[in-house]
């Protein structure tokens, strides 16, 4: 099959909701012409059918479009995450996982390719979302700790001010290859994203806290690009709207 026909099959079974299917023919295509040829294609599919895939990811087995896909590649279907009702965030948070901490990848170039693109901030500020008090502490005390008592939050002016700090703790002892890695891979390394990240988180915060529900004008009026709903105190969980450019759900 050529590569053309490949992915006109790979779109179809995306559309009629065969996931499965769609990433069967793409390991397919990497078992009998190698993975070259599944990077090719994976550079050629929509963004919104790479993350329709992405999404299943099944820690169960091993997912070769998720070993395969590139730091550019994967920035462009994370900006498109919104569109998905997700309001746990889990199917976002297992994917970013599976990608990002890969044996083979440099976490910080998957971060750095998202960061070069409109809407990478607010997708790893929905990635966060259920763990906004505890980015606050780190922001703030450098470690995890939220219950503790370290003064106020800091301003949005003192936390542009604060990019450079030096870590309290290192990597190592939050090398969990989940949220708290990612969080000081962001702040140490990506120090302009992170903070951009949890501006953006306040920003869902505010709106929580205001009381701004799915339909709610005013909600889009705030920044025109999420939902809230109700979650644990201190917690902004946004649904994103439908956008002309439906994924596959």
């Amino acid at each position: 099959m050529n590569h053309l026909a490949l992915i006109t099959k790979t779109t179809s079974l995306i559309a009629a909701g065969d996931i499965v299917g769609a990433e069967s023919a793409l390991a397919d295509l990497a078992d009998t012409e190698g993975d070259n040829a599944l990077m090719v294609v994976l550079d050629q599919l929509a963004p919104k059918d790479l993350l329709a895939v992405m999404r299943e990811y099944d820690d169960s087995k091993a997912s070769v479009v998720n070993l395969l896909v590139t730091p550019e590649q994967f920035a462009r279907a994370m900006v498109l995450e919104k569109q998905y009702k997700d309001l746990t965030h889990t199917h976002l948070r297992n994917m970013v996982n599976a990608v990002i901490f890969r044996d083979d990848a440099d976490p910080v170039e998957f971060l750095t390719a998202m960061g070069d693109l409109e809407g990478g901030s607010e997708a790893l500020a929905s990635y966060f979302a259920e763990k906004w008090s505890r980015i606050e502490a780190f922001a703030r005390a450098g470690n995890f700790d939220a219950t503790e008592d370290y003064g106020p939050t800091l301003s949005d002016d003192e936390l542009l001010a604060s990019g450079y700090v030096q870590p309290r703790i290192s990597q190592d002892e939050v090398a969990d290859r989940d949220w708290m890695q990612l969080a000081w891979l962001l702040r140490y390394e990506c120090r302009d994203l992170f903070i951009e990240t949890l501006l953006v988180l306040r920003a869902k915060a505010r709106a929580h806290d205001m009381g701004l529900e799915e339909g709610d004008d005013s909600a889009q009026e705030d920044d025109g690009k999420f939902e809230t709903s109700d979650t644990d105190r201190g917690k902004a969980t946004p649904a994103a709207r439908t956008s002309d450019e439906e994924s596959a759900i």
